[in-house]
């Protein structure tokens, strides 16, 4: 499987689909954040690994606890994903923070300040 292949594609925003739906509603753990979000996956093209980027909306101290969680749930979610995909092999998953949205925010932010000050000394 190539990497930007049709199928690759395809399973890439399946298995995100479905991570992101077991993250949200099947896992109680209490150290994963509500706001926690699956940015992008990325599988390998022997589908024995993923890599999941997770966003988590809040303090450095919540997403630290997030990515524990969700580290030490990684066997019951992958049993979840292979249960609801229907993939030869169920990958392994890592996840990594993915902290682009945080980074979108502040830049925002900061596009807003300066172009306020701009219209204050004109």
């Amino acid at each position: 499987m190539r990497k930007n292949s049709i199928k690759s594609v395809r399973v890439n925003a399946e298995v995100q689909k479905e991570l992101s739906s077991i993250i949200r509603n099947q896992i109680k753990d209490p150290r994963i954040c509500t706001m926690t979000s699956v940015v992008a996956v990325t599988v390998a093209p022997d589908l024995k690994t993923c890599k999941a980027y997770i966003s988590v909306l809040g303090d450095e101290k919540a997403q630290q606890d997030t990515m524990a969680g969700l580290n030490s749930a990684e066997g019951y979610i992958r049993r979840q994903l292979a249960a609801g995909l229907n993939l030869r092999i169920t990958p392994q998953i890592c996840f990594i923070l993915d902290q682009s949205i945080e980074y979108g925010v502040t830049m925002s932010r900061k596009i807003d300040e300066v172009t306020k000050g701009q219209t204050a000394d004109e």
